[in-house]
């Protein structure tokens, strides 16, 4: 499951594993918090949020993945026990093995308070305990959660962020092109904003670099896994078991992995 805060942040981050897991068997599931409601400056929220919805449904068809409904507006992602309760209740109903979302650094704060209730919302599956909304019973089973590195690859402070392991995404990313492109409306959001360019092109050079920093492919994502505790096994790391073939660690990266 893929679990991130805006329409079109999958498409930028993560699609191409998403893609690849879907090849290898697994159900696939795509999910943002936020409508994308303030991504126009010519529409009304209203009109935007239902624009940038229609959007993401074509996109995750694309992608193969069940689509979930967003839970706020953008902006509006706070850490919070209300947002939280939803959350959590949708990782009951989902029960993931393999949870994606943002980096813990990051130059947003929906991305980041995005990737903090996703991990707390997962620990808490199993606790009776914790209510959810709507209420959904606890789950058992474990879930590994994997962080995908930001845009620039440079947190909130300007670090550069160093990730533990790629994946060879070169033979979906076509298929990830098409699914941004699904999300045509923020072309002139992002240029007019963030000056972007294109944002295929943006796409495609930020596939690149990556790529090169594996120094093996052209087109990749990169990823960092959570710390296990309360989630699984130790030694558990099933994104990378899946695709193997397709994966190569980050001989920079210092961490358990590489102890």
């Amino acid at each position: 499951m893929a679990i991130v805060a805006h329409p079109d942040d999958v498409e930028f981050l993560m699609a191409g594993t998403l893609l690849m897991l879907k090849q290898a068997g697994l159900e696939t599931h795509y999910m943002t918090l936020a409508s994308g409601n303030c991504g126009s400056m010519r529409l009304s929220p209203t009109r935007t949020r239902m624009l940038r919805r229609r959007e993401s449904l074509n996109a995750a068809k694309l992608l193969g993945a069940i689509y979930h409904e967003s839970l706020c507006d953008d902006l509006e992602i706070v850490y919070s026990v209300d947002l939280l309760r939803q959350v959590a209740a949708v990782i009951r109903e989902v029960a993931p093995s393999i949870l994606l979302t943002h980096s813990p650094q990051d130059y947003m704060e929906d991305h980041t308070n995005t990737s903090r209730l996703a991990a707390t919302a997962a620990f808490a599956r199993g606790m009776p305990n914790f209510r959810t909304t709507p209420a959904r019973k606890q789950i058992s089973g474990e879930v590994t959660i994997y962080h995908a590195v930001p845009h620039s690859l440079r947190g909130a402070l300007n670090e550069i962020i160093v990730p533990e392991f790629f994946i060879d995404t070169t033979s979906v990313h076509e298929r990830k092109r098409q699914a941004l492109s699904a999300h045509a409306s923020q072309k002139e959001w992002l240029d007019l904003t963030q000056g972007m360019g294109s944002y295929l092109r943006v796409l495609d050079e930020t596939s690149r670099t990556v790529g090169e920093m594996s120094h093996r492919f052209e087109h990749a994502e990169a990823w960092r896994r959570h710390n296990p505790q309360g989630f699984c096994a130790v030694d558990a790391d099933p994104l990378r078991d899946l695709l193997a073939p397709h994966c190569h660690l980050n001989q920079y990266y210092r961490g358990p992995a590489h102890d």
